[in-house]
């Protein structure tokens, strides 16, 4: 059996413990996409792990895969590997050999590029890790792949090839001189300097066993009888393909995603579980419009968006919910649950079950509201318009529901669903009929134990 984790949103929903919490049944826990800029949080026996790279069933002794669809930076996964050995672990990861490697020079043209659309509010709120230039070199076709660091002729090869491609960018596009810049790091475009890096990264790789041809060893484990999870990153509506363009990441963290991003069909993933996670409240960190958003954060929220005068009770929900940037630190935007959002996530990755976030951040408010369609160009309509500049117009129509109490979540956790206060369990079945699809899991807290499992999934 498969099952794939899928943020509905615009990431930080939590996939990372309803992983860990479904992570039991799995025996392989696959990435599919994307790099070291997704961080998660994951808290197993009392202990908190973050990990930006790392797939979150490392941290319970499951064999993580990064599949070929990811963007593996090696200085990045064997710090995080080391720093959970020293804490008593010890992770078994492999890396796709088709994955492609960020290099310094990615990171430094990260941060350049996102500089230069923040003039023009284009900017998507990277964390500046190289991301977004390592997924355009791969398309470009002149990445250089996890493969080709145990190849010595191969690797320089691939850099003898792209460095003074690089190295032109800077000083003829951005009229910048490396070598004289006090913040670039000079080896960052040289050749010989990268080979012997990556070079010892690939020893590494190669003395620890870590790299696989991807499709074939999940076939494998499937054919054994073994059970996989695949992991998604980031949300559906920073969905290269499917989000709010251009305030994307550069990937698919669809479900269709984990398909092509692991070398299995799409009958594989089709013929098993599809998790949507969705967090009870909105939030991001970037620019862009955001229709139910409360407060404003000033750099990203849009000179006429938010709602400044619901600043506290946005600050609120912040404080409750820990909205600030695992990777970055950055304060999260924060609004209320977008139920046409949901709708669009739902049809795009074709949800067998939900799993549902942070109602436990919500108690104690008086009301609490979802935008449940929008208004555009004077008409109702209840799912995402297909451009980023239509959903900036779009007016979010608010349906309220009665609050519900604080209570003691451990308890609530331990006694199971019917124990979830009555106001919030109709929420929560308001969600599930938008959304044609069962709930599967309630998050009352950070920890494994304060998930309220409804489905097992066994």
């Amino acid at each position: 059996m498969t099952v794939t984790i899928v943020g509905s949103q615009l990431g930080d929903e939590g996939k990372g413990g309803i992983v860990d919490v479904y992570g039991d049944i799995a025996d392989v826990v696959v990435r599919y996409q994307g790099g070291d800029n997704a961080g998660h949080t994951v808290v197993h026996e009392g202990d908190e792990y973050k990990l930006s790279l790392v797939p979150s069933g490392a941290v319970r002794g499951k064999i993580g895969v990064l599949g070929n669809g990811c963007v593996v930076n090696p200085r990045t996964l064997f710090e995080e590997i080391d720093t959970l050995r020293d804490r008593g672990l010890d992770p078994d990861v492999r890396v796709a050999e088709r994955a492609h490697a960020i290099l310094p020079y990615h990171r430094v043209i990260d941060t350049l590029e996102e500089d230069v659309k923040s003039d023009d509010d284009l900017a998507a709120g990277t964390t500046g890790r190289g991301i977004g230039p390592t997924y355009e070199d791969k398309a470009g076709r002149r990445g250089v792949r996890i493969g080709d660091l145990l190849d010595p002729e191969t690797l320089r090869s691939r850099l003898e090839y792209v460095v003074p491609q690089k190295r032109a960018l800077l000083e003829e596009v951005y009229d910048i001189s490396i070598e004289d810049h006090e913040d670039i790091d000079a080896d960052a475009f040289d050749i010989e300097a990268l080979f012997e890096q990556y070079r010892d990264f690939g020893d590494r790789l190669a003395n620890e066993g870590m790299t696989v041809n991807c499709g074939e060893f999940l076939a494998d484990r499937l054919d054994s009888g073994e059970e996989l999870m695949f992991e998604g990153a980031q949300g559906t509506s920073i969905d290269i393909d499917h989000g709010v363009y251009p305030y994307v990441t550069s990937s698919n963290p669809t479900a269709g995603g984990a398909t092509v991003g692991t070398g299995l069909g799409p009958t594989v993933i089709g013929d098993g579980e599809v998790v949507g996670i969705v967090k009870a409240y909105l939030s991001r960190v970037g620019t862009g419009p955001l229709p139910t958003e409360l407060g404003s954060v000033d750099g990203q929220t849009p000179d006429d968006g938010g709602r400044p005068s619901e600043a506290d009770l946005a600050e609120y929900i912040r404080d409750e919910g820990g909205e600030y940037g695992t990777v970055t630190g950055r304060p999260r935007r924060v609004g209320w649950l977008d139920i046409p959002m949901l709708r669009h996530a739902a049809r795009a990755n074709g949800f067998t079950g939900l799993a549902i976030n942070h109602i436990d951040v919500l108690a104690g408010l008086d009301e609490v509201k979802v935008g449940h369609s929008y208004t555009l160009d004077g008409e109702e309509v209840f799912t995402m318009p297909p451009t980023t500049e239509k959903w900036g117009d779009c007016e979010a129509n608010l349906r309220s529901f009665e609050g519900w109490e604080d209570v003691d979540w451990n308890a609530v956790a331990e006694e199971g669903y019917e124990a979830i206060p009555e106001n919030a369990r109709e929420y929560l079945d308001y969600i599930a009929e938008e959304l044609d699809t069962p709930v599967y899991a309630v998050g009352v807290g950070p920890g494994r134990e304060q998930t309220i499992v409804v489905e097992d999934l066994t």
